[in-house]
């Protein structure tokens, strides 16, 4: 075995510097469903893939959580670790809304959940978070994306794609995106997105999205009926 119990715990380096146990957290990301999250010049998309069960109910998203008025996370990879770190998340925001009576900017959630993800790759009878995470919104500055990850990293990005075949997927993203999407468009090219890896082409029968637009500044569900209306658009991407 390559790791020769280096991987006991995520307080030590192996002799080639690599920390085993964030290594094995980060495998555990891309085995989740897609998520993704994509810039538009009117707000912010965020679209991820769920396969429900025959009888699970579809209501409620599992993967897709609102933060604050204006922030929202898509996550992938081991869920619970994203349900404790959301929770987090939104008692730093009231936090810093009932201190300095502002909402709280959407890079300084990012950076909070980084620091609390590498807090577990630093302290033995521990084990790092096994899910990356798109935290997107639109703030004093504007519209903007976050991806943490299981090292406590965090990283901007106009679109992005975490999760099972997400290296195909960003390929895809690099070539479709553009700067000025519309709200609508970076919605179908989500789709677009999603489908491209899916193994049955579902259009969006295993898609939930959520969007915060800058003219509102609130983060919102989107409805299986424009859902519906948005993959109409997805011809602009898919040949």
């Amino acid at each position: 075995m390559a790791s020769k119990g280096y991987d006991m715990t995520p307080t030590m380096y192996s002799p080639d510097g690599r920390i085993y146990q964030v290594e094995y957290a980060i495998e555990t990301v891309k085995r989740g469903t897609l998520a993704i999250g994509v810039i538009s010049k009117e707000g912010v998309i965020m679209a991820v893939e769920e396969k429900p069960r025959t009888l699970q109910s579809t209501d409620v998203t599992q993967k897709i959580f609102q933060v604050d008025y204006h922030i929202g996370v898509a996550a992938a990879g081991y869920i619970p670790d994203a349900r404790v770190q959301v929770d987090s998340a939104r008692f730093f925001s009231q936090g810093n809304r009932m201190t300095y009576d502002e909402s709280v900017e959407v890079a300084t959630v990012a950076k909070h959940l980084a620091d609390q993800a590498h807090q577990f790759t630093q302290y033995g009878g521990v084990r790092p978070n096994g899910v990356s995470m798109i935290i997107a919104g639109v703030d004093q500055k504007g519209e903007s994306i976050y991806v943490t990850d299981p090292s406590g990293t965090y990283v901007q990005f106009a679109a992005i794609a975490i999760g099972a075949g997400s290296d195909d997927v960003n390929a895809f993203l690099e070539k479709n995106y553009k700067d000025d999407l519309s709200l609508e468009d970076a919605a179908a090219l989500a789709i677009a997105a999603i489908n491209l890896k899916a193994e049955e082409k579902r259009g969006i029968k295993d898609i939930k999205m959520a969007k915060v637009s800058t003219e509102s500044k609130i983060f919102e569900k989107v409805s299986e009926a424009d859902l519906q209306k948005y993959s109409q658009n997805i011809s602009k991407f898919v040949p």
